[in-house]
This record gives C-alpha cells, structure tokens and sequence, in this order.
C-alpha cells in the first residue's frame, strides 16, 4: 500500500489517518463525471451542488484525494495568474486584462470564504506576499513589474515598490535592496483544504471512487470514463488532472509535467521566526526575484516550507515516484536558504530539514492556463497552472460548474475560458525544449549574479514562457 504521509509535510501533517475510499464498484451513470479528486475536480464538484444541488457527481481518482500537486505545493493561495497582465492586454485588451485581475483577487478571498463556511481548518492566513531583490539585475526586473502595472492602471494597493529600508524588516534577508509587495496571498496549509474539500463534497452528495485509475475516455451525447472496477457514463466528464493529464490515453501532448521540489524545516524557535522578518513572521508568503523560482512561508509551528524549481523535464512526460526527490535541487535548497537568512542559520548544517518531497505541475505549451467546455463531445477540463493552481483552482472550478450548467456569468466571458493552446512538440524535441529552457533559467540567474545587470538571455526565457 502507497505511504500516502510520505507524499509531503502536508500529508503527514495531517491528524487524520489517510485510507482510500472504496475504488469503483462497477458501472455507474451519473450526471456530471469528474477525473481527478485534486483542488481543480473537487472545487468543480463543490460549486455543482452549491448551485444544482440534485447533480449527480461523481468523482473517480487514481490514488486518493489531494494526492498530486494539491496535497503537495508551497501553500501559496494567490492572485497570480500565469499569464502576465501585459500579455493579456495585448492579446484580449486592457478591459479584459482587468477583469481577470479583479477575478483572481476575489478568488483568494472566496478560498478563505469556504474553507470558514464549511469549516476546513486550512490555516488560512492572508498577509500578502514580498518579493525582495538582492541584485542589480533583480531589482530593475522588480521595478520594470511595477513601473508595468502603473502603465496598465493597477494601483498601489494591488502591488507596491518597496524602498530598501521596509523590505529589510519585512524580509530580513541577504543584501535587500528593496522589493515588491501585494495583499492578494494567502498562506495555507493545501493537504487540509484538499482533503478537507473532498469531506465537504461527499457531505453535499457527491461519489469519490479512490483506487479508480482512468483508462480510457470516450465522448459523444453520453460520454464515459472507463477503469478497471467499471465505467461511469455521465452528460459531462470533467478532466480535472493538471500535471498527470500526459497520462491520460489521447493526451500525452496537451499538457507537460514539469516538476518542483520542496523541502520542510524543523520547527524554529519564536526569537528565530521573527529574525526572518515581519511580515514572514505574520504569514506572508516570500520569495526573491532570480529567474529559477524559489518560494517560501513560515508554517503556523515555526517551520520554512521552502520550495524552487530546476529539477528536469523526464523524457516522453514520465511520471514516476522516483521523481519526487530531486538530489540536486533538494540539496540547494538549504543552500538557498543559509544565503537568505544567516541571521537563523549561520551554516547550511543549521538548516535542519524533516521533510523532502516534489511533484508535476501541468504547462500548456504557451503557459497559458485555460478552461473550457466542448459540448459536442461532452468534455469540460482545466489546468495549465504553471505551479500558481492553489487560488486559480478555485476560479477554475466555479468556472466549469457555470459552464456544465449553461450558466452565462462573469465567469464564463474571462479571457482563459475557451483558450487553445498548441500541443506540445513530439518528442525528442519536447524533451530537449524544455530542459534547455531550464538550462537557460538557471544560466540567467548565474550571469545575473556575476556582471549586477540583466541578462539577455532574460529575454529569451520570455519569448519560451510566452509573456
């Protein structure tokens, strides 16, 4: 049997004991059927009964709920969007661009909303995010983000420059010479909302069927998803599977997982916590502004649950448990953060670590998210998060219950509802694309380091990434 605690801290933080729920018992019809019992399929889940509350849902998982990238992230329940405001001006306009802002924005606080309405102790603690820079190189890409959101109207109270001096006490890090901060974060626990949501959801009268591995995904007037136990027919079926969707037969080139690493430290003393800085000690989530992503929040006990990426693409969008450890990345992770705060750890071996752990997040080939509805053959989906799902989830799923609805809202006039984005190549030019994408991030960010002044090569991991 999966050790399902040793997925990540999250998991084996949990107080409850983690048993699958019984897999599918046979053939089943229902009117909405949903793959994946993550973030994405259990809030669609929700919000179906919320507004049809005689919906018939069911939800079948290949392992159990919150077992991918939901019960796995950096606990980062943000406003960001993948897709940059500049990008989406450009291609939808500036009226649009805003809109998915203001609906972003709001997603945050309707996480905070459920999880106090429904009673899901997720450790829900607003206190924005700061992004501090330690470089020549990192503070002009943090003004140019600034000096951007003043150009296309986003004012001070959504994202704000901050001189040196208060981004030193908010962020106590290494060499700070200023940074940015928004409200519109939220810290959370991810493995007590997922699994906290999939409660909530069977409590409402939805089916989740664990142990449930699809197989196979027919579609037409009455759609079906099959697995080993039986088939589900439905009116709808929701693919809801973000970084696994590669697996999923017929879909091996819509969606890449790439995977990020994480790490837990040990509990730090209250003296220590506050040595990393006021608004890292109130819950706000933290990061710097080098090109290869690094992530971070204080838990509610004391301890940094830190996260960066770098680890490589795997050939033919492999996904295997191996995977979730990354030697190389897990090891610079307490480099990372001895650099940071040498105030808290004088040495990386004071950088106690009880916790390693990774996992895929699904990219679109534009980095582009997306969510849609195919009527003739009665397939809706979402993903393409880029690692920024935890809020966008949410949205995503109010979102899909709107559209398997017919309902015409604000939602559904969003500028990702309907979006295409190309396949990715065959491999191995997949394969060699992104790890040399990759190779390129971290390149940037050593040429950074060295000369203070922006990287040409920046530019080139822009045109990649799409913004």
């Amino acid at each position: 049997m999966t050790d399902y605690r040793g997925i990540s801290f999250w998991m084996d933080s949990l107080e409850e004991e983690i048993v699958p729920r019984p897999s599918l018992p046979g053939d089943v019809d229902a009117d909405v059927v949903i793959v994946g019992a993550g973030y994405t399929g259990l809030w669609t889940a929700y919000y179906l009964a919320r507004h049809a509350p005689s919906t018939r849902v069911v939800v079948v998982e290949k392992e159990v709920a919150g077992f991918g990238a939901s019960g796995r992230n950096g606990g980062w329940c943000s406003a960001l969007f993948a897709a940059s405001d500049a990008r989406l001006t450009r291609e939808f306009g500036r009226e649009a661009m805003h809109a998915m802002r203001r609906a972003m924005n709001d997603t945050v606080d309707e996480v905070g909303r459920v999880a106090a309405a429904e009673g899901i102790d997720c450790h829900f603690r607003k206190s924005g995010t700061v992004s501090v820079a330690r470089s020549a190189a990192q503070e002009a890409a943090l003004r140019a983000e600034v000096d951007e959101a003043r150009m296309l109207g986003i004012g001070e109270d959504d994202l704000r420059w901050v001189e040196a001096s208060e981004a030193s006490v908010l962020m106590r890090a290494t060499s700070v010479r200023g940074g940015t901060f928004t409200p519109h974060c939220a810290a959370i626990h991810p493995a007590r909302l997922a699994r906290g949501l999939a409660a909530v959801v069977e409590r409402q009268g939805a089916q989740i069927f664990e142990k449930s591995e699809v197989l196979e995904i027919s579609t037409g007037v009455r759609p079906s998803v099959f697995t080993r136990h039986g088939r589900v027919t439905a009116g709808t079926v929701v693919i809801a599977t973000e970084g696994y969707t590669a697996r999923l037969a017929g879909h091996g080139r819509d969606m890449v997982p790439l995977y990020s690493m994480m790490i837990a430290t040990e509990p730090l003393a209250g003296e220590q916590v506050k040595a990393l800085g006021d608004a890292l000690a109130a819950g706000a989530t933290f990061n710097d502004g080098r090109h290869m992503l690094i992530y971070g929040q204080v838990t509610p006990d004391g301890r940094l649950a830190f996260g960066g990426r770098g680890a490589p693409y795997h050939y033919n969008s492999e996904i295997r448990p191996e995977f979730d450890r990354n030697d190389a990345v897990h090891s610079r992770l307490p480099v990372a953060l001895s650099e940071l705060f040498p105030d808290v750890f004088a040495s990386v071996g004071e950088v106690r670590v009880t916790h390693r752990w990774g996992g895929p997040i699904g990219l679109h080939r534009d980095w582009f998210p997306s969510v849609a509805l195919d009527r003739a053959a009665g397939v809706a989906a979402a993903g393409g998060y880029v690692g920024d799902g935890v809020a966008t989830t949410n949205l995503a799923g109010r979102t899909l219950a709107d559209l398997v609805l017919g309902r015409t809202t604000d939602l559904t006039s969003l500028p990702w509802v309907g979006h295409e984005s190309p396949r990715w190549e065959a491999e191995p030019l997949r394969f060699l694309g992104i790890n040399g994408g990759l190779r390129l991030m971290s390149l940037a960010d050593r040429l950074e380091e060295r000369s203070g002044k922006p990287s040409r090569v920046a530019s080139v991991i822009g045109r990649f990434t799409g913004h």
